[in-house]
């Protein structure tokens, strides 16, 4: 399998560890977070503990003696195997407080690996592996990435088929192995119909009602079943945007797969041609979208990026705030974007300083005064960051 460097990915981690005595990297599994690490720390100045191992678990079964400050990093992979590792390590990090003592991989979120921001609040810092960014393969690959995913080995399979399988075997795996070693005690049969019944849901607003039907269980597993894979990063809850307009808007919030290869696996998507003639292809595109735009921003900007809709009918893909200013983003599948009425509803009533209309084509213009029409390639692919577009 050929080698992507990742440059912005690991110019964050080493930002990470040069400041913050514990860096938390995580990821979904096989994104590349131990890749990354061992191309960012050397081997002779760390020690390295994979916790998929019995052996590297036996050794940490006394982590005071384990772990104690010897000078070198000390890297802790799968740390969502061993949560009650962590009770530990606030205690060696305050005994000894340096930059790049121990650097955290987990599959999971930070409250699930057991590195919640309260646990070692002050002394650690995040850092999120997803798959690759449109800018480590290059623009020509856009389709690729689209239709197989960001995850290495099935973005970088041979050939389709291969990918493919790859693809099936990750879902396979990760319903039968991965969530129990995450705690999640749900059969691998319930959660699998759970699943693919969010794919077909991806990209809408989120009826818990509907899918325990559905599914028939209770709303409460429902929304048990849907944190379940939030937690394990495969699934992504964009929360609603409410602003003080006297309309009904929508609370509930809308869902993904966060990968849309595995989201076209769900489906029974196979190659380009069934994509491009599945009724979920608009979803599956902005969904893309979505999350290339989210793999640009810093932290602090994408804990303000929300959709907003009403019951009338009003919707806004994406709005965030960028060193103050609001931006709205609508996704299209298409080469000819055009400025609806929903556009200038979100533009009045979110008090969007500028709205960015992400087309399928190749060309970046305007639509109206503070509407630019742009390319995904180069938005995805652009040096300059989000708040110098407009």
């Amino acid at each position: 399998m050929e080698f992507v460097p990742r440059p912005v990915d690991e110019q964050a981690l080493r930002a990470a560890v040069a400041h913050a005595p514990v860096t938390l990297l995580t990821g979904p599994r096989q994104a590349g977070k131990s890749t990354l690490v061992r191309r960012v720390i050397k081997p002779s100045t760390a020690a390295f503990f994979d916790l998929e191992d019995y052996r590297d678990r036996a050794r940490l079964s006394e982590p005071m003696l384990a772990l104690r400050d010897r000078g070198e990093t000390i890297v802790i992979d799968e740390a969502q195997r061993m949560p009650e590792l962590f009770t530990s390590l606030r205690v060696l990090v305050d005994e000894h407080r340096r930059p790049g003592r121990f650097v955290v991989l987990g599959s999971a979120s930070p409250d699930l690996t057991g590195l919640s921001a309260e646990t070692l609040a002050g002394r650690v810092s995040f850092v999120e592996l997803a798959g690759f960014r449109l800018g480590d393969l290059g623009s020509d690959r856009l389709d690729d990435l689209w239709l197989r995913g960001g995850l290495p080995p099935s973005c970088l399979a041979p050939d389709l088929a291969a990918s493919n399988r790859w693809r099936d075997d990750y879902i396979a795996t990760f319903l039968e192995r991965d969530l129990a070693n995450l705690g999640v005690r749900i059969p691998a049969a319930a959660m699998r119909r759970f699943w693919t019944m969010v794919a077909h849901y991806h990209g809408q607003t989120w009826n818990a009602a509907a899918v325990a039907r559905s599914v028939d269980v209770s709303a409460s597993t429902v929304r048990r079943y849907l944190d379940a894979l939030t937690d394990a990063l495969v699934v992504r809850q964009l929360p609603p945007w409410f602003a003080n307009v006297g309309k009904r808007q929508v609370k509930s919030p809308r869902v993904y797969i966060r990968d849309t290869g595995l989201l076209h696996r769900l489906l029974g998507i196979t190659d380009h041609v069934e994509l491009e003639r599945h009724r979920a292809l608009g979803a599956s595109w902005e969904g893309l979208v979505v999350e290339q735009i989210l793999a640009r921003l810093d932290g602090a900007t994408r804990a303000t990026v929300a959709f907003w809709s009403t019951h009338s009918g009003a919707e806004l893909d994406l709005r965030l705030t960028v060193n103050g200013r609001a931006l709205g983003f609508e996704i299209k599948r298409t080469e000819r974007p055009r400025v609806t009425r929903s556009m200038r509803s979100a533009l009045a009533d979110l008090e969007l300083d500028h709205l960015y209309v992400v087309h399928a084509g190749a060309h970046r213009f305007a639509l109206d005064e503070r509407i630019t029409a742009i390319g995904a390639v180069e938005l995805l692919t652009g040096e300059d960051p989000l708040i110098d577009m407009a």
